[in-house]
């Protein structure tokens, strides 16, 4: 068994293949002149990790070029992000449902497929292979262990998000407990635990995804108001878009932590164990 991988999850394939203590699969990437993508892998093994993040669509047309260049081994496809995943229902008439689209480019050359903490678990119906999907709620509650804070509130953005803060806080044994929002005024909203008290304590915002992180920044700016010592923001999938981490800094927020499914500065939590967990069943 090898490990390859696509540009945007090269960190993370290298980590997992460290933990399969196996070896990788050299690919060059390039263009051609008019600007489409290019790639050549080297030597392939008969059993191959295929990882690849769908960042933008460029990822995704890298990740199926792979896919294909694979061709000849029982290959094994990890998605740590899945792009394109939260659309997955039809609002209203003329709309795509993006995942079903992207999830059944996904079935030829594939065996199976793992995802990580995707952000709509029914998609995992659109794969034309057997697919699973992980969790890695533990390796965020193992990571914020070594700031050895002093009675955590671990705190989900929303009830949706409450299963996976609780699994953060199972690694502790730490409180938990999700924001709820009240409108004080047509203009005017608060928001706060829905049931415990902020108040002299840290607080440890999770959440599968960062995008802007507007939510995360405005909550904190009200945590602190109810006395709250410092206020931390931890997710999976590091998306980060539009300044996003400089906004929640500027916001108050102590720290910002993601995983290596998509590849960061901040991503100090490596997904890479899970992902090797589950390649073994």
């Amino acid at each position: 068994m090898k490990v390859i991988s696509t540009e945007s999850s090269q960190i993370l394939a290298a980590r997992l293949a460290t933990a399969l203590n196996t070896g990788m699969v050299d690919v060059k990437f390039s263009r051609f002149p008019d600007g489409e993508l290019y790639l050549a892998a080297g030597e392939l093994d008969d059993e191959t990790v295929i990882v690849g993040s769908v960042t933008g669509s460029d990822a995704l047309v890298q990740l199926l070029l792979l896919i294909d260049a694979c061709e000849g081994s029982e290959n094994h496809l990890v998605i740590p992000y899945m792009g394109y995943a939260r659309q997955d229902k039809k609002f209203k008439n003329g709309e795509p449902i993006s995942a079903r689209a992207i999830a059944r480019l996904f079935k030829d050359n594939v065996a199976d497929c793992i995802t990580v903490n995707i952000h709509e678990p029914d998609v995992l119906k659109y794969f034309g292979v057997p697919t699973k999907n992980i969790s890695v709620g533990k390796d965020v509650g193992a990571y914020i262990q070594t700031l050895h804070l002093k009675n955590p509130l671990i705190l989900a953005p929303d009830d949706g998000a409450m299963a996976f803060a609780e699994g953060v806080a199972a690694v502790g044994g730490w409180d938990c407990d999700h924001l709820e929002k009240t409108r004080l005024s047509g203009v005017e909203v608060k928001m706060a635990p829905k049931k415990l008290s902020a108040a002299s304590r840290p607080v440890v915002i999770v959440d599968d995804i960062i995008s802007t992180g507007g939510t995360i920044a405005t909550a904190a700016y009200m945590l602190y108001q109810q006395g709250a010592t410092d206020v931390y923001a931890a997710c999976v999938h590091g998306v980060l878009i539009g300044g996003a981490f400089v906004h929640l800094k500027a916001g108050g927020i102590r720290d910002v932590f993601c995983c290596d499914t998509v590849e960061r500065g901040c991503s100090r939590i490596s997904a890479a164990k899970s992902i090797a967990a589950a390649l073994k069943g």
